[in-house]
């Protein structure tokens, strides 16, 4: 079948299998750029021109985990840990809803520390401050975690399963298995949470099959959102010396999620843009339609370092949301002011 055909046939409601979807990730030429523009035209459809805004607060760099590509893992003696008292993370999001923001991303390490209560202590006083969205990523937790903060006004819980090849998996995650993270979303579907996964980009053994394989598993699990990047090699973990993940596969991958997984928010991610060129801003025209910004002081986003990134000069949050929104707009794009629920959500409601 030719990839026009296939392409309209996807974006007619077809489910693909497995080489089909390879298939589109392998294309070149006129045949990408016609995936690429039907990717863009899907995502117009379904979220207009509109960019959502996040904003997130990565909270601590401790971590109980030993994921081989990430530097904040427990094995990184040279990173230096922080952990943000929760009442200093409720001033942050004041701070953002302030400026604009309508969704907060609280993220960590795998830090239990932070404890079910304490979570749901700032979880609790962020719903209290206006009309935010709240997003958790922190990791693998028990059920009734789970189940507590979903009754404490979380909204949303993004939990990436990083590759579905099992095998890959394994020597990727020694402290985990891809059964437990599997497991873990879904029961955060149960609980009702919007949802999120996503996957790496060139992960040293990684295959285009696999990725497709990533790609139909969004799709099974009908994901609400889903952030797709490239791998960073950075020099705390015991993939130091890969290579990093290539920016066009990346745009691939999410024209292609795009095109299958039509409704979930795709973001342009920050490895993405961390790897620059023309990665981040190519992104908004194959599908992604969300992009997030850190929030927490600079003396700590340093020290965030899953993979090395540069950062410019200091700014107020005010004045970041602001620089983003004058980038935005530069493309020719529009910055969402709602919350950017679930289209998934919003169809049930």
């Amino acid at each position: 079948m030719e990839i026009y055909q296939l392409v309209q046939k996807i974006c007619g409601g077809y489910h693909p299998g497995v080489d089909e979807v390879e298939k589109l990730l392998c294309a070149e030429g006129q045949d990408l750029d016609y995936i690429f523009k039907a990717a863009d035209e899907i995502n117009r459809f379904y979220n207009g021109n509109t960019v959502h805004i996040r904003g997130i607060i990565e909270f601590s760099n401790y971590c109980r985990a030993s994921c081989a590509y990430c530097g904040l893992n427990a094995g990184n003696k040279e990173l230096k840990r922080y952990r943000m008292e929760p009442d200093e993370i409720i001033e942050v999001a004041k701070k953002a809803y302030d400026a604009g923001y309508k969704t907060i991303v609280l993220q960590s390490g795998e830090d239990l520390w932070y404890s079910k209560e304490k979570i749901s202590y700032i979880i609790r006083e962020i719903k209290a401050i206006g009309g935010l969205a709240i997003t958790l990523s922190v990791g693998e937790r028990a059920y009734e975690d789970y189940r507590q903060w979903k009754e404490d006004g979380a909204d949303r819980f993004l939990l990436k399963h990083e590759t579905i090849n099992p095998r890959l998996y394994k020597s990727l995650h020694p402290h985990s298995t891809l059964a437990n993270r599997i497991l873990c979303l879904k029961r955060l579907k149960t609980l009702g949470y919007q949802t999120g996964s996503g996957f790496m980009i060139g992960l040293p053994g990684q295959t285009t099959r696999d990725i497709a394989k990533d790609i139909l598993f969004l799709n099974r699990l009908e994901v609400d959102m889903a952030g797709i990047g490239p791998f960073i090699p950075h020099q705390g973990t015991a993939l130091r010396d890969a290579p990093a993940g290539s920016n066009e596969m990346t745009l691939k991958a999410l024209a292609v999620t795009r095109l299958i997984v039509k409704t979930a928010h795709l973001p342009a991610t920050t490895a993405l843009r961390t790897l620059g060129g023309q990665g981040a801003e190519s992104a908004f025209h194959v599908g992604a339609n969300v992009i997030m910004l850190k929030l927490e002081p600079y003396k700590y986003r340093r020290l965030y370092e899953i993979y090395p990134k540069d950062f410019g000069e200091e700014q107020s949050i005010r004045e970041e949301r602001r620089e983003m929104e004058e980038y935005l707009k530069s493309m020719g794009k529009e910055v969402a002011r709602d919350k950017g629920d679930s289209l998934r959500l919003l169809e049930r409601l």
